[in-house]
């Protein structure tokens, strides 16, 4: 036989049927207390968290605490590593290994590549660029009439 109990709205205890008292506010909430001594508690508005009776205290402090339940583990997902296009596995490993101060070089000797090859491609256009037809001048749209 399955018993419906309720909780105290003031200690959080059990209030099993036929036991506690009903108090419904003017405002229709209905509140139920498993004695007078919590009923009263709660009309003189005190902190249930600071009464050390209340399960609302005993939950804060953690007391009463029976069994310490561990946690199990969960078998964590296992990360790995991939190779995707452009680079293998061995390059992705290597390049992760490097010092800073490696990469910092490799960095560098890359740009000064690319900024050569761009003042060659700047010093080809100048060469060549005498011999090239101007281009055509930009067509001017319609200005649209309104006030100005």
């Amino acid at each position: 036989m399955v018993v419906k109990t309720e909780t105290c709205a003031f200690s959080g205890q059990k209030v099993f049927p036929g036991r506690g008292v009903r108090y419904v506010r003017i405002d229709a909430r209905t509140f139920i207390f498993g004695s007078g001594k919590a009923e009263a508690s709660f009309l003189m508005k005190r902190n249930q968290r600071k009464i050390s009776w209340t399960m609302f205290y005993r939950r804060l402090h953690k007391k009463g605490l029976t069994e310490d339940v561990s946690k199990r583990k969960k078998s964590g997902k296992s990360k790995v590593q991939r190779a995707y296009v452009g680079a293998s596995l061995d390059v992705i490993k290597a390049k992760k290994s490097q010092k800073p101060e490696q990469r910092a070089a490799a960095r560098e000797a890359a740009l000064r590549e690319v900024k050569a090859a761009n003042r060659a491609k700047q010093a080809d256009k100048a060469k060549g660029g005498k011999k090239q037809v101007a281009a055509a001048p930009k067509a001017v749209g319609k200005q649209s009439k309104g006030k100005r």
